[in-house]
């Protein structure tokens, strides 16, 4: 079973990015989450997304990202919007809580620097 996030690169403060999640199989069940991890930092929960389409967000992404998922094309998404530097990190998509993640994958890097 596997988690490819893509979408990653370099922006500048203020703009946007897309973030991709291409699942190997069907997770249309169960809860998704995009976390990140800066340099130095521990890995965070920036939002995640239920089966019913239900989302939560970090009071640091709140109205400036959203999850979506298309469950028929095994995807979740994270548009990224009024990007800031402090959003700079690694971003993965996996299951939500992280305790029940047993392999992270590479995720994408995102770095926002002008």
């Amino acid at each position: 079973v596997q988690l490819q996030a893509s979408g990653g690169g370099l922006v500048q403060p203020g703009e946007s990015l897309r973030l991709s999640c291409a699942a190997s199989r069907s997770y249309s069940m169960n809860v998704m989450g995009w976390y990140r991890q800066a340099p130095g930092k521990q890995r965070e929960l920036v939002a995640l997304i239920d089966r019913s389409g239900t989302t939560n967000y970090a009071d640091s992404t709140k109205d400036r990202f959203t999850i979506s998922r298309d469950s028929a094309k095994n995807m979740v998404y994270l548009q990224m919007d009024s990007l800031k530097p402090e959003d700079t990190g690694r971003y993965y998509c996996n299951l939500f809580p992280s305790s029940r993640v047993d392999y992270w994958g590479e995720g994408t890097l995102v770095t926002v620097s002008s």
